[in-house]
């Protein structure tokens, strides 16, 4: 997006990306909890559970509606609110979770399972999910407390107590200045840096970038 414009101009691919990245993906699941609730409030759950069984493109996108959600995480996304997120905006986190659980709990409903990810066909996927998750959350960690130090960073600017910072290893120095710009103070470079390292590591992890 421009620089001098909101969240309003943020394009399709990143708004996905950074909710991928809080391991959330509210674009993914927000709206089918509410459809799928006012067609069971009308008596159609067994429909439903019907479209689902016989109806292999229903099937196919509950299916991949509950393979994401196999992927999230909300306490990570919680986290990330409650480091990085303004007070009066907190419960609107809280009611996205709540949201998130409701959606959750229809959509196997729907699909008649007890857990996500329990049927034959997904053994392996579910596996594989839950050999990358132990190590993706140290670096959804990692990434909150380096996006506030660059909140911190940006706000503090050159009086703040890191603007001096500067490697003890000349070798260091030089490593920072190979990407991005070469004029950029060495705290900032290595700030961003690892904010990008822990964007690549999760964003490989979940295998759903946006």
């Amino acid at each position: 997006r421009k620089p001098s414009s909101g969240i309003e101009s943020l394009r399709a691919i990143p708004w996905v990306f950074a909710w991928t990245q809080t391991r959330f993906g509210l674009p993914v699941w927000l709206g089918i909890g509410t459809a799928l609730q006012e067609a069971v409030n009308k008596g159609k759950l067994a429909t439903l559970q019907e479209m689902y069984k016989d109806w292999p493109f229903f099937q196919v996108t509950i299916d991949l509606v509950e393979m994401v959600l196999a992927k999230l995480d909300p306490l990570i996304a919680e986290y990330y609110e409650k480091k990085l997120v303004a007070e009066e905006l907190k419960e609107l986190g809280g009611e996205l979770r709540d949201l998130f659980q409701e959606t959750k709990s229809l959509l196997l409903e729907v699909a008649g399972h007890d857990k996500l990810l329990t049927s034959p066909k997904s053994s392996i996927l579910q596996e594989r999910i839950m050999l990358r998750a132990p190590y993706m959350t140290p670096l959804n960690i990692l990434q909150v407390i380096h996006l506030k130090n660059l909140r911190d960073y940006a706000q503090d600017g050159s009086n703040g107590r890191n603007a001096s910072f500067k490697p003890s290893s000349d070798e260091v120095l030089k490593l920072l200045q190979l990407s991005g710009d070469q004029d950029r103070p060495p705290y900032l470079a290595a700030v961003e840096d690892a904010v990008t390292i822990t964007m690549k590591g999760i964003a490989s992890g979940m295998q759903n970038t946006g």
